[in-house]
């Protein structure tokens, strides 16, 4: 064992303090040599990934990426680079693959036949079923449209049937049928066809990673959303997501006006339990690969059959999760960066 851990950043991005580090990643370098291990922080280039490899895979045990791929000119080559690491036994954190599969929303639907996503939830890859699916979705009552891409609510669509007598005799919302349309991003709300609608929403499934999800809007989300911020199996905290007053509003992020509360993970046990039993179905289902070193995943309250609660899985990020507002948790995560190694270490001595 080389005790050695290597952090990749990049250059570039918004996400960047005044020394040119993310702010929560010189915290994991310190907390790691607190512990006797050595750490560093390669800032990652296209130009010289082949050089960043050798050094990475003749030096280091792990490595931890700190990029969020948005920041990426070629998101493809840094990833190969990771995979090729982690062929020549670099353990990742996480794996280039468990980052895609994680973060995509489409997680989402290959997550259909566990307790977490309703069976009623649909991914759509191209124009053709895009509009095949979704008239017949949107005729059994509001549903959310969300994009592979985008951040901050961007492209996240609350779609709401206006017209009363819009379905035709195949159960299909007719395309010029009135619909209403909230964007997550800021609770605004426009008035389309649903041909109309269906015409823009062309753009989130054309080109590379081009993808939409459909799920059946959970009113609940007033409520509030609830984070589970997760260090590898761990539960840390709980971050509960409350939207805007507003009528139209159902956005949980912070820009669109919503209000955040950092709970115990005992204080939403059933949660919390429900989740962690879940999760051998989850890494199965989503390519057999370990968790995420820094993940999270989001819930919205629900009703079963019986009027009971339930939690709907509504999205899970693993590429470069933050934890600025509680840097102390980088203990935590060197704690959790050595088990792992050494766990792995001895499965192959």
């Amino acid at each position: 064992m080389k005790k050695h851990v290597v952090l990749f950043e990049v250059r570039e991005g918004t996400d960047k303090g005044p020394d040119g580090y993310r702010p929560d990643t010189l915290p994991m370098v310190r907390s790691l040599e607190a512990r006797g291990w050595s750490a560093e922080v390669i800032f990652y280039t296209d130009e010289q990934r082949d050089s960043i490899y050798e050094k990475v895979a003749d030096t280091a045990d792990a490595y931890i990426s700190r990029i969020n791929p948005g920041n990426l000119k070629e998101e493809a080559m840094y990833f190969d680079m990771l995979r090729r690491l982690s062929d020549k036994g670099v353990i990742g954190m996480a794996h280039p693959d468990v980052m895609i599969n994680y973060g995509a929303k489409d997680a989402l639907v290959k997550l259909r036949n566990t307790p977490l996503v309703p069976a009623d939830t649909y991914a759509y890859y191209n124009v053709q079923e895009l509009q095949e699916q979704f008239p017949k979705s949107l005729a059994a009552g509001e549903r959310v449209l969300k994009q592979n891409r985008g951040s901050t609510g961007e492209g996240i669509w609350r779609v709401q049937l206006l017209d009363t007598e819009a379905v035709d005799e195949t159960g299909k919302v007719r395309p010029d049928a009135r619909i209403r349309c909230t964007e997550a991003k800021d609770n605004h709300t426009e008035e389309h066809t649903l041909g109309g609608f269906l015409e823009f929403c062309t753009q989130y499934v054309t080109g590379a990673n081009g993808m939409l999800v459909d799920m059946r809007f959970l009113p609940r989300i007033k409520e509030g959303e609830i984070r589970i911020f997760m260090i590898h199996d761990k539960p840390v905290n709980v971050v509960h997501k409350k939207p805007a007053d507003s009528a139209d509003a159902f956005s949980a992020t912070l820009f669109s006006g919503a209000q955040y509360r950092y709970d115990s993970p005992e204080e939403w046990s059933d949660l919390v339990q429900s989740f962690l039993a879940a999760l051998p179905a989850v890494t199965a289902q989503l390519g057999g690969y370990d968790l995420p070193l820094i993940w999270t995943a989001d819930f919205i309250l629900d009703w079963d059959e019986q009027g009971q609660d339930v939690y709907i899985l509504g999205e899970m990020n693993c590429s470069c999760v933050g934890f600025t507002s509680q840097l102390s948790l980088s203990e935590n995560i060197a704690d959790e960066i050595i088990a792992i190694v050494s766990r792995k270490e001895a499965a192959v001595s």
